[in-house]
């Protein structure tokens, strides 16, 4: 039964990756994917989305994000995370944009000190030697394992994967999409 799932797995050409969802809580949320937590992010995208809304939607048990553009010419050999821009939608709801950008040294800090998480969530000190002028306040997060499955040159998505099924945390699935 557990060799089947493995072999659909190798199908669908799905990695595990590290995946983490962080921000002020007064501020916006940035998703971090990394190879493993010890590495740095291969990708990191700024969503237009409030920590705290996101925090409510993953209270309510279910978060589908989708990251949308549009379609490129065949020719036109850029990868679908390597798009600058798409347009985000949160369960359904279209909440902006999510906008890739370089690491922060502030984002490279988190992943500094959520190195040795795998998996877990909670809110991280804020830094005394940055002035947090804006107000951001702590800084939460939610790290998990994703897999993360290439359906086609177009589509791509990160499957949080959770420690069994009968635990009661949220259920959190991003979706990069050409439409």
């Amino acid at each position: 039964h557990h060799h089947h799932q493995k072999t659909v797995a190798a199908v669908n050409n799905a990695a595990k990756i590290s995946g983490t969802l962080f921000g002020h809580r007064n501020g916006r949320v940035s998703l971090s994917i990394q190879e493993n937590p010890r590495c740095l992010p291969s990708l990191v995208v700024e969503l237009s989305m409030q920590t705290t809304t996101l925090q409510k939607e993953m209270a309510a048990g279910m978060v589908r994000i989708a990251l949308e553009c549009e379609k490129r010419s065949e020719k036109d050999k850029t990868k679908i995370i390597e798009e600058p821009l798409w347009t985000m939608y949160c369960n359904g709801k279209k909440s902006g944009y999510g906008v890739r950008r370089e690491a922060t040294e502030e984002d490279l800090h988190v992943m500094e000190l959520l190195k040795a998480v795998s998996m877990g969530a909670g809110v991280l000190p804020v830094r005394a030697d940055v002035d947090d002028a804006d107000g951001g306040g702590e800084l939460a997060y939610m790290r998990a394992p994703f897999e993360h499955v290439v359906g086609s040159r177009d589509s791509e998505t990160l499957y949080m994967l959770s420690p069994d099924q009968g635990n009661s945390g949220p259920d959190v699935t991003i979706f990069f999409v050409r439409i």
